[in-house]
């Protein structure tokens, strides 16, 4: 990262980017029951990912984080699928590092950015980017990144907005991960591709664990 990147730029969300930046890969995880939470983030820290978007896609997301937390501080949480203050809160509460939300939320963006919570709100078109650009953000989710045009898309947003960093998720897999990390307007990509849902079903942590160490050697080519 630049020092014209980091201008501005509060450091605790340098630390998160700048962590995500080294990975380069960040796995999106939907817990089934908070028991699998820190097996899982084991699996993580084994396979050479030691960070966790953990979502608000199951009631089992924050006993989650807080296990993790607890158990597991070697691995970094991050927030995801935020829709709510609330939600924001309770994450940060829990152990969480940053807040991810799949679309730009105002008052999400707002109070993460008051409270120094480092925030990556969803952005898909022009006006979302600009929205985050006014307010002084420069790195953001890109999502739905295939559904949205993915890296055609990107490359495309690469001249009027040659200052925003984008994570791409939604459609990024082992089969394009490293068409859209070796764009240079990503700093990372996200998915749940490093977590197979067999694998996480079945408790296969060792499973897990492989795809980490794979999704990893992709991205670092």
């Amino acid at each position: 990262m630049s020092e014209f990147d980091k201008k501005d730029v509060p450091e605790e969300r340098i630390g998160l980017i700048d962590l995500m930046r080294t990975i380069k890969v960040v796995p999106l995880v939907t817990l089934h029951s908070p028991e699998e939470a820190v097996p899982l983030a084991r699996a993580l820290a084994s396979g050479g990912v030691p960070i966790a978007e953990v979502t608000f896609r199951s009631a089992a997301a924050l006993d989650g984080m807080r296990a993790i937390h607890d158990q597991v501080p070697e691995v970094t949480l991050v927030a995801g699928t935020v829709h709510t203050v609330d939600q924001a809160r309770q994450a940060v509460e829990a152990g969480c590092k940053g807040v991810v939300s799949p679309a730009f939320s105002d008052a999400v963006v707002d109070w993460c950015m008051g409270s120094r919570i480092p925030v990556l709100p969803g952005t898909a078109t022009p006006s979302d980017i600009e929205k985050a650009y006014d307010l002084g953000l420069r790195f953001t989710k890109f999502f739905p990144a295939e559904a949205y045009g993915g890296v055609k898309t990107l490359k495309a947003l690469s001249g009027p907005f040659a200052e925003m960093s984008f994570l791409p998720t939604g459609g990024v897999g082992f089969g394009n991960a490293r068409e859209y990390i070796d764009l240079p307007n990503v700093f990372a990509v996200g998915g749940s591709f490093p977590v197979p849902s067999k694998a996480q079903r079945q408790g296969d942590w060792k499973a897990v664990a492989d795809a980490c160490a794979q999704a990893r050697q992709l991205v670092q080519g």
